[in-house]
């Protein structure tokens, strides 16, 4: 009889959920077919609206925690491991052996104690706040359930009473429904209507207490592991000063944004394999290309791109330059001057040949050669090399006065190439073993870096006469100074 009467209530309270869950249902359907009100609490739904808010950013805090965490760990691992690896390498009669494995020791253990607060003061912490959130979220349910209960039994006790036969049991019953769902909600109401504001003030202080506490574990941290890795580097001083001799240098890797000018500087080729040199152009393009504009403005001079001087070539032995008899007769007019060889300072002072044999002494001229021919034959070296020195400079001092030689304006000093070099850009020369080259100043100064000249072909100069096409920039190692 006990257990039949056992299932007769549970199958009766399993009757009254059921009916409740259609009443629900209906009930919901009417409010959103507007044949129902719906009794609504503004502030409790703006509660409710922070309680939401308030727990995604407590849950995405733990998540987050829990990724720093887990880091924390991860990096403990690659310390240890890197510890291990200094331990392995470190000879035993190397000295402070004892002490880096004293440091790495430490180390580890700082790392644990590092971890183990963290999960103490912090993700224990946060695991607790969230803990009173679930409830709170299914007592905020229930309470809208009862809510719609509350409305049914409202709107069925109206509708009893507006009927036109009225029932006095089914309306006093109604009633009775009534008051009952009502005390049941008001004191779910209540209750939440003072937790929810108080649990969205406490996220402040709950904030502050959980990153206070994150924030100093690490400040302790670092500063622990400051102390360590300046006990390292004490200890690994000392095997420095003892193998100083064997200490390995880093040098500097080149930056992969370095500017392309940065790095063109010419480096001329092995003399025993001489590179092919391309055709020479007055316009100096490296590759072909349309002609420069006569009159056109020069390019911006690539010394405001180059970066540092070029690389210097292999030290090459500069022959003598000889004086033909063709340039000294153009000189002096009509003064016959016998061939002659001039030697540069580099090279030991030799007696000069002259065309058909050695220049005889000064004691041994033949007879009848006059006083003056004596003279003139015992100078004649240093006359030559003034004068030659003063047509480089551009003038020549001559029995019809000062004479001007034709050269580019601003004309300082030939040059003569001792490589090839190939023109990388539009602004720069083309130079071939052997050309010479009229040295001109820069028309800006400050477009000039080291180690680059502005300058002018002889060639190009004396058959265009055409600064502004012809002239261009130059490695200065490429070339050698002939005057």
């Amino acid at each position: 009889m006990a257990e039949m009467g056992s299932k007769g209530v549970t199958a009766g309270k399993i009757a009254s959920n059921v009916q409740k869950k259609l009443t629900r249902a209906q009930e919901k359907v009417l409010q959103k077919l507007g044949k129902a009100d719906e009794t609504k609490d503004e502030q409790f739904e703006q509660c409710v609206q922070n309680f939401n808010k308030q727990l995604n950013e407590g849950t995405r805090l733990q998540k987050d925690l829990r990724t720093y965490l887990a880091s924390v760990k991860a990096m403990h691992e690659a310390s240890r491991k890197l510890n291990e690896c200094l331990q392995e390498v470190y000879e035993p009669d190397w000295p402070g052996r004892d002490e880096a494995n004293k440091i790495a020791e430490n180390n580890d253990l700082l790392w644990m104690d590092y971890h183990q607060k963290l999960v103490d003061q912090a993700l224990l912490t946060m695991d607790t706040y969230l803990g009173q959130f679930p409830d709170i979220k299914s007592r905020i349910a229930k309470r809208g359930r009862k809510l719609v209960d509350y409305d049914s039994a409202r709107h069925h006790y109206e509708s009893l009473q507006v009927a036109k036969k009225k029932d006095e049991v089914k309306i006093a019953k109604a009633e009775e429904e009534l008051i009952k769902a009502q005390k049941v909600f008001e004191e779910m109401n209540v209750d939440l209507q003072e937790e929810l504001p108080s649990l969205w003030n406490s996220r402040v202080g709950f904030y502050v207490n959980t990153f206070q506490s994150i924030a100093g574990l690490e400040e302790n941290f670092h500063k622990e592991m400051s102390k360590l890795n300046q006990n390292l580097h004490d200890v690994l001083v000392s095997l420095e000063k003892q193998h100083g001799s064997n200490t390995f240098m880093v040098k500097a890797q080149p930056s992969d944004n370095a500017s392309a000018k940065g790095n063109k500087s010419p480096s001329p080729p092995p003399d025993s394999s001489p590179a092919a040199t391309p055709e020479i152009r007055v316009n100096h393009d490296p590759e072909p290309a349309s002609a420069a504009t006569p009159g056109a403005a020069l390019p911006k001079s690539p010394s405001q791109l180059r970066k540092g001087p070029p690389v210097p070539p292999p030290p090459k032995h500069t022959p003598s330059k000889e004086v033909k008899q063709e340039q000294i007769l153009s000189l002096f007019d009509d003064t016959f001057v016998p061939e002659i060889s001039v030697t540069t300072p580099s090279q030991p002072a030799e007696a000069s040949e002259v065309a058909g044999g050695t220049q005889p002494a000064a004691g041994a001229q033949e007879p009848g050669e006059s006083a003056a021919s004596e003279a003139a034959s015992n100078s004649l070296p240093a006359v030559v090399v003034e004068t030659f020195s003063a047509a480089v400079n551009g003038t020549v001092e001559g029995g019809n006065g000062t004479v001007r030689l034709d050269l580019p304006p601003g004309f300082m000093f030939k040059v003569q190439a001792q490589h090839d070099y190939t023109a990388t850009d539009t602004d720069e020369l083309q130079l071939k073993a052997g050309d010479v080259v009229l040295v001109i100043p820069f028309q800006n100064p400050e477009e000039q870096d080291e180690g680059w000249l502005m300058g002018v072909k002889e060639s190009d100069w004396n058959q265009h006469k055409d600064l502004e096409k012809c002239r261009g920039v130059f490695p200065e190692n490429f070339t050698e100074r002939v005057q």
